[in-house]
């Protein structure tokens, strides 16, 4: 969202307080910062690999009569600020989907969820340790437009966006969810959670199962190895379950 430099001054204070608040609610006093680390291209790819990537192909009838729906979607004010809408990624008949928060900025300019520096990492949870390709699951976020300094989605853009997460849900049909932070988890859960608590708990929605996890991007911020072990546990009861149903 355009605006004068004090209010996007304004916006990125007050994700801060809320991601302050989150911490101080989940116990975390001290942060563990990793070091940056170059990400390497892919064998044969040189630097086209920065190249945006195209949005999603899933060509399921169900998807395709949302995203119509969604249109060029102005029911929240994140409309004002996006680039385009983020509206999800991969296997239009998943076994496992993953629904996050909200888009950041590269997935703002890419049109494609989790492509960023916590994109990478779940790409990587998802194939190295999975040993499946991304393009066989299901990746989209509660709110498909970017939250302005990436703060957490307000209840009312949640609400304006909730009836597409659910179309998603259905047209998809996948046999386990992994809610991925705080924000996903409280929406698909129905009640505010603290996700240090919730995580690795089996819950429901619409007759899905549901596991809460970390983020990503939580995961980046508090990289220990005791997170990347609750994480993987988390993922690996997923997909058990997943081959279960």
């Amino acid at each position: 969202m355009s605006g004068s430099p004090s209010n996007e001054a304004h916006e990125v204070l007050r994700a801060a307080r809320a991601w302050l608040a989150e911490f101080a609610e989940e116990g975390v006093t001290s942060f563990d910062v990793a070091p940056a680390r170059p990400v390497a291209a892919p064998p044969g790819q040189g630097t086209e690999s920065l190249e945006p990537r195209p949005a999603s192909t899933a060509s399921g009838a169900g998807l395709e009569q949302v995203r119509a729906h969604l249109g060029d979607c102005t029911r929240c004010p994140l409309s004002e600020g996006r680039t385009q809408i983020v509206f999800g990624d991969g296997n239009p008949n998943a076994d496992l989907m993953f629904v996050g928060e909200g888009p950041g900025e590269n997935e703002d300019r890419q049109g494609v969820p989790f492509v960023g520096r916590a994109g990478e990492l779940l790409t990587k949870m998802i194939e190295a340790g999975l040993e499946i390709p991304r393009s066989q699951v299901y990746i989209c976020n509660i709110v498909k437009c970017r939250p302005p300094g990436n703060r957490n989605p307000l209840p009312n853009e949640v609400s304006a966006c909730r009836e597409f997460l659910d179309g998603q849900i259905d047209a998809v049909g996948p046999k386990v969810i992994v809610a991925l932070g705080k924000p996903a988890s409280s929406l698909l859960l129905g009640r505010d959670v603290a996700i240090t608590r919730e995580r690795g708990h089996w819950n429901e929605y619409r007759g899905v199962p549901v596991m809460p996890t970390f983020h990503p991007a939580f995961v980046l911020r508090q990289y220990t190895a005791e997170n990347r072990r609750r994480v993987w546990e988390d993922l690996k009861a997923a997909h058990a379950k997943s081959l279960e149903a």
